[in-house]
């Protein structure tokens, strides 16, 4: 699917709940599951690719199942689109963008050994166009360029308190068309995405996974 056609087949969905502080993506474990030792790209020209995931208590990969349906809400085909992983952890969401032919993907991270690791994997794959970068992932969202990115991808720590601060940057940096992607342990009203300037297209729950696709308000 194009870019274009794509995004005119988002369609609004619902939420429940009004949003709360989150919990912990690397503190807090999934209870009765076992973090995988490993992960695949789902799609693209690296389908199949592994990708490890490091060995720390509740560090939870975004599930193949919410991969597959956001690149199912986005189209496949990513051929020329800017996108940004903010909180990029083992890189599953960014490789899968760069996989399907985004133009640009700046991978962000804050801890050293994630970021050797996406480095290696980014050398593996030959992927000239992923970028990685060890950083603040809010900072480096308010530092992009407004209306330059086709995709933000949010998928921080549950219980930081981050979630405003990274939507509103990443609205800022959207373009009008684009599409930020949010990870979260609960679902986000609508009255509290219209305060940060976005709101809701897509929404889907996996587990304790609350996934949701936005736009810009217009």
């Amino acid at each position: 699917m194009s870019k274009s056609s794509s995004r005119a087949a988002a369609a609004p969905g619902k939420t429940g709940a009004a949003a709360k502080k989150p919990a912990n993506k690397l503190a807090t474990k999934r209870p009765g599951v076992t973090p995988p030792g490993e992960i695949r790209i789902i799609g693209g020209q690296w389908k199949r690719t592994k990708l490890p995931v490091a060995n720390r208590p509740g560090l939870r990969p975004t599930p193949d199942r919410v991969r597959e349906t956001l690149f199912n809400w986005l189209g496949q085909d990513l051929t020329g689109w800017r996108c940004v992983d903010a909180f990029a952890g083992t890189g599953a969401l960014g490789f899968e963008a760069a996989s399907r032919g985004a133009a640009e993907v700046l991978m962000v991270e804050q801890e050293g050994a994630l970021v050797t690791q996406l480095q290696t994997l980014q050398a593996k794959l030959e992927a000239t166009t992923v970028q990685v970068r060890r950083g603040d992932g809010v900072a480096a969202l308010r530092q992009l360029a407004p209306a330059s990115m086709d995709l933000v991808l949010l998928d921080p720590p549950f219980d930081a308190p981050l979630y405003e601060t990274a939507l509103r940057a990443a609205a800022a940096a959207l373009k009008a068309d684009g599409f930020v992607y949010l990870e979260a342990s609960v679902p986000w009203t609508e009255e509290a995405l219209a305060a940060v300037g976005l709101v809701l297209r897509r929404h889907m729950k996996a587990g304790v996974v609350q996934a949701h696709l936005l736009q810009r308000v217009a």
